[in-house]
């Protein structure tokens, strides 16, 4: 059975720091291209970053460019989402993606990050 656990959300005042982790089980994540996606009530789901299977191919959204990056520990089946410099704007509940197809689509929870004074 796929699982897909994020972790790290929390509270922070904005130019604060964030982890975001996601610990992936039931498939073999190292074939699997991995993204960060969040989402704010009443507004589509947003991809925030993507990296492909092996770490070579990374993008992002623009508006998080400088700011956040991902990475992954194929190994540890764990994709991880370093936030920097945190906007108000980044709140959200972000979610862990894993994509090896159109069959092949899973989602995690969520973990709610929250940027305020």
């Amino acid at each position: 059975q796929v699982h897909l656990v994020e972790s790290g959300g929390g509270l922070v005042q904005p130019g604060g720091s964030l982890k975001l982790s996601c610990v992936a089980s039931g498939f073999t994540f190292s074939n699997y291209f991995m993204s960060w996606y969040r989402q704010v009530p009443g507004k589509e789901r947003e991809l925030v970053a993507r990296i492909s299977s092996g770490g070579s191919s990374i993008n992002y959204v623009d508006s998080v460019k400088g700011r956040f990056t991902i990475s992954r520990d194929n190994p540890k089946n764990t994709v991880y989402l370093q936030m920097n410099s945190l906007k108000p704007e980044d709140t959200a509940v972000y979610y862990c993606n894993a994509d090896g197809g159109p069959e092949y689509y899973y989602w995690g929870q969520g973990t709610q990050v929250t940027v305020s004074s």
